[in-house]
């Protein structure tokens, strides 16, 4: 079986880089379609599948691209729907990004509990399985996939220099915790010494303390936090709406530290031309 949705689910807001205000509307999809965009605001609405091999650009988020047309910080809405469970869907974008919301997945996996699921029979293929370890290192960082008997995630983070966050680590069973609970409410977060360099570069031109925790060497400048370890939260947060775009995930542990978008879709990338 796979799932859609039974009914369209709809937010907007602003883009977290961009500052484009956009229109989100998440519609059921036929079984074998996959999740993928759809930017309505540009001639022929041209459709960008939310696919390894449509990822592009992966500075502070994750976008995809096709034949010319692109859509932007797509982590948190693939996260909340492959958590979800939504195996297909069509999402229509009036704009460049993805809006950031709260700067967490819980608005999005609250709107497709409430639109719920619809399962439709489809002849499925074996299950991918991933044969050996996988890993991807730059540096200090790396990220890695090893064959496991349950999905399970884990992410470690360390920011010495901002004492309010130092080291911390956070892991996820799917099959032992809700997705909506234990990841979902963890939110996007930066540095107070960063913001000036970052709007230089045109970035984080939506970003303000009502969608984003910011954090300088003395603490948090908008506590409180929903979790003690809310920022290695919000990175497996990331990670599993980057690897989401296996369309499916294999069995396995995926274990990261330290690393980024960059490092989460060039595992994803390994992976795919692995189990093909």
């Amino acid at each position: 079986m796979q799932q859609t949705l039974k009914e369209p689910c709809e937010r907007m807001g602003v883009g977290l880089h961009s500052g484009a205000q956009t229109r989100v509307r998440v519609l059921p999809a036929a079984a074998g379609e996959g999740r993928y965009f759809v930017r309505v605001d540009l001639s022929g609405e041209p459709q960008i599948p939310a696919l390894a091999s449509a990822a592009g650009e992966t500075m502070l988020s994750t976008e995809l691209q096709q034949e010319g047309a692109t859509v932007r910080t797509v982590e948190h809405l693939l996260a909340a729907l492959a958590a979800s469970g939504v195996d297909n869907a069509r999402i229509e974008i009036d704009g460049p990004e993805v809006p950031l919301l709260d700067g967490s997945a819980r608005e999005w996996t609250e709107a497709i509990a409430r639109a719920g699921l619809r399962s439709d029979s489809v002849e499925e293929p074996e299950p991918r399985v991933l044969t050996s370890p996988i890993t991807v290192v730059e540096g200090d960082a790396f990220v890695t996939a090893v064959p496991s008997s349950e999905l399970c995630f884990t992410y470690g983070i360390d920011f010495a220099q901002y004492p309010a966050i130092a080291q911390q680590w956070a892991t996820w069973y799917p099959n032992r915790e809700p997705f909506a609970s234990a990841i979902a409410p963890a939110r996007t977060f930066g540095f107070a010494d960063q913001i000036e360099r970052l709007r230089e570069l045109g970035l984080i031109k939506g970003g303000s303390l009502d969608n984003a925790l910011v954090c300088n060497r003395n603490g948090w400048l908008n506590p409180p936090l929903r979790f003690e370890n809310e920022p290695a939260r919000h990175k497996l947060l990331d990670l599993v709406g980057d690897l989401s775009l296996l369309g499916t995930f294999p069995r396995a542990h995926f274990l990261a530290y330290k690393a980024s978008h960059s490092l989460h879709v060039r595992l994803a990338k390994a992976i795919q031309n692995q189990i093909v």
